[in-house]
């Protein structure tokens, strides 16, 4: 079983401590208090660096609401644009790289349950990697574990339970590679 030293894991039972759970609070808390009235774009950008625990750089940009239960398992790169209405479930890690956009309504989630009914309210997770440049239609749920490549397109809608390469377009419930990106126009 691990311990929240190593939130970040790779599917084996997660046990959380009483630091965890206040983390979670303190990271729910203000994240409440982000969504509630407007927030100019610098308001926002400093409530991500008090949920996250780190410097946000000055393109980042998210739309409140915003749903969060751990900020110091996300990572937002350069350039990277949150729309309206998305939860990010970061326990298990969510690493944003540089100019990336998540669509309105997108859920990202790094925890889950066993299958198995004896120990399902154990809690597991894996990291998500959302990589440079993808963009990730309205309504998008990246499950545990998921990487999706350098520059591809996630269609709205769309479930995305296993990796998704660079470069491509991918729909459906489970995401499948429809194409290749387009290069020109």
């Amino acid at each position: 079983m691990q311990t929240d030293e190593s939130v970040k894991n790779t599917g084996e039972e997660y046990v959380g401590s009483n630091e965890l759970y206040e983390d979670v609070h303190r990271t729910m808390q203000l994240a409440a208090k982000m969504n509630t009235g407007y927030k100019s774009e610098d308001e926002v950008r400093e409530y991500l660096r008090k949920i996250t625990d780190k410097e946000i750089d000055n393109t980042v940009r998210i739309f409140p609401p915003f749903n969060i239960n751990y900020g110091k398992g996300l990572s937002l790169g350069k350039g990277s644009f949150v729309n309206f209405g998305c939860t990010f479930l970061a326990l298990g890690g969510i690493t944003v790289e540089d100019d990336v956009f998540i669509g309105p309504h997108c859920v990202l989630a790094t925890e889950y349950h066993p299958e198995k009914p004896e120990i399902r309210h154990s809690l597991l997770t894996k990291p998500i990697t959302i990589k440079r440049n993808v963009w990730l239609g309205a309504n998008v749920t990246v499950l545990a574990g998921v990487t999706i490549g350098e520059n591809s397109i996630v269609a709205a809608g769309s479930v995305v339970t296993k990796d998704i390469p660079a470069n491509v377009v991918a729909v459906g419930s489970p995401a499948k590679v429809l194409r290749p990106v387009k290069t020109d126009d």
